[in-house]
Formats: structure tokens, C-alpha cells, sequence
């Protein structure tokens, strides 16, 4: 359940946020933790991927949540925080980013940030799920990443403050927590994050473990699912990875 309290730790490094709230979650730690560290020595991203960042570039933070909904709704607390994420770009940097699902922002057609989401079970139900973000502050990574970052893109007239950052992605991210609550607010948040979602209305492939496909993301259902047409019929995405081929017309 959300209690309306963060409770923030900063480490100046850690193998990585994720792993270390995980920890913290099966020894009862409450929702509301917030790990943010300034290096991370085994960042990870989905599929195990590595996630690399120089020391103090950029903003690397991991949330404890204890939502009141079932294992199938995790994307949603995904989307909550990358909702709280672009929010809190536009307001202290003036970006504006979208999401792309599953779990980057975007900004034009380069990345902005990852977020990672990971569910902790207990007894078949779902006790926690952690989810980290990556945002690129001031280094937009590796070349080949095609990534950018807030202090390229921003319309700030001095670096972004990491801190700041921090401080209104929580202000941002607070009021959707409640909404992970109910019914009611999880339906509402699956429609903010449809309508700020670029994948949709896009030629899409979709890479799965056993093989993948093309067509065109429709929707986005109530539980944070990707909806495809392929043409021969409609699938539900729950995971995969997702390459926009073709933009939305309009």
C-alpha cells in the first residue's frame, strides 16, 4: 500500500539501485524507498542489459512500490513512473518527452531514458515491485546508443540538477501511486499513458523470446499490455521488445 512518504537513501555507489531495493523488499522495507546512487558498478536494464553511466552524469534512482493490484498490472507502475519521469523533465529542463512502450522515453526518436521494473512474489502474490529509471542528465550515453540527455536537449540555461530532478519526478510520481490503489485510478492511468505513448499508431516489430512479428500498435490495454495488428488477427504484448519502423501518420 502507499503510504504518501518517500524515504530516500543516496549511495555514491552501489552494484546497482534495482538489486539493492530488491534486497531491501524481502526484509520488509516499506513502498515509498527511494535509492538513488551517483555510480552504479553492475547497472542492469531489461534482459539483463548491461546500463552504464560515468559517475555523477546522470540521474540513477530506484523506487519501492507495494501496489494493492495483481502481477498482471505491473506495466502500470512502470508507466507511473515514466509518466512522474517526463513530467518532471518538462518542468525542469523544458523537454518533452514521450513514452515508448515498454519502458523508454523518448525525445524525437532518441532515448531519454529506461526504466526497469522487476515484481518480487510472495505465495503466488504479488508483494513489491521495484522499479529503477535511468534518466540522462548530462551524458546522453554511448555513441551507438543514440541517446540524448537534458543538458543537450534542455531548454535550462545551466546543467540540470540531478537533485531537482529527483525532487519532482517523487512530486510527480506521488499522485499515481494512489491511483495503482483502485480500479478506477489504475483505468485512468492506463489512459494517460495511452495517450502519451509514441508507439501507438505505429508500424511496430516485436522481438520475443521464440521468434518475433510485425503490425501496427493499436492500443494499450488496462493492464499496460501492447495491443498488435498484424494483419491476420490482434496479439496482447506482455513483454518484448518493441522497434518503432514507421511513424503515426499525422
Amino acid at each position: 500500500m502507499w503510504g504518501g512518504v518517500w524515504e530516500i537513501r543516496h549511495f555514491d555507489e552501489v552494484d546497482s539501485t534495482n538489486t539493492y531495493v530488491r534486497e531491501q523488499a524481502r526484509l520488509g522495507a516499506r513502498a515509498g524507498l527511494v535509492v538513488v546512487a551517483d555510480y552504479q558498478t553492475s547497472g542492469r536494464g531489461r534482459l539483463e542489459r548491461r546500463w552504464e553511466s560515468p559517475r555523477g552524469a546522470n540521474l540513477l534512482v530506484s523506487i519501492l512500490l507495494r501496489p494493492a493490484c495483481d502481477g498482471t498490472r505491473v506495466h502500470l507502475c512502470t508507466g507511473a513512473v515514466a509518466l512522474a519521469a517526463a513530467d518532471a523533465c518538462q518542468e525542469v529542463a523544458g523537454v518533452d518527452a514521450v513514452l515508448k512502450w515498454p519502458n523508454d522515453l523518448l525525445v524525437g526518436e532518441a532515448k531519454l531514458a529506461g526504466v526497469l521494473a522487476e515484481a518480487e512474489f510472495e505465495r503466488g502474490s504479488l508483494a513489491a515491485v521495484v522499479v529503477g529509471i535511468g534518466v540522462n542528465v548530462a551524458w546522453p550515453g554511448p555513441p551507438e546508443s543514440g541517446g540524448t540527455c537534458l543538458d543537450e536537449v534542455g531548454s535550462a540555461e545551466r546543467p540540470v540538477d540531478r537533485h531537482v530532478l529527483l525532487d519532482r519526478l517523487l512530486s510527480a510520481l506521488a499522485p499515481r501511486c494512489a491511483s495503482l490503489e483502485d480500479p478506477d485510478g489504475r483505468r485512468a492511468l492506463a489512459g494517460e499513458v495511452r495517450r502519451r505513448c509514441a508507439t501507438l499508431g505505429r508500424t511496430v516489430r516485436v522481438v520475443l523470446p521464440g521468434g518475433e512479428f510485425t503490425g501496427r500498435a493499436t492500443t494499450i490495454d488496462d493492464a499496460g499490455h501492447l495491443v498488435v495488428d498484424t494483419g491476420a488477427g490482434t496479439r496482447r504484448v506482455a513483454a518484448g521488445d518493441v522497434v518503432h519502423l514507421r511513424s503515426a501518420p499525422g
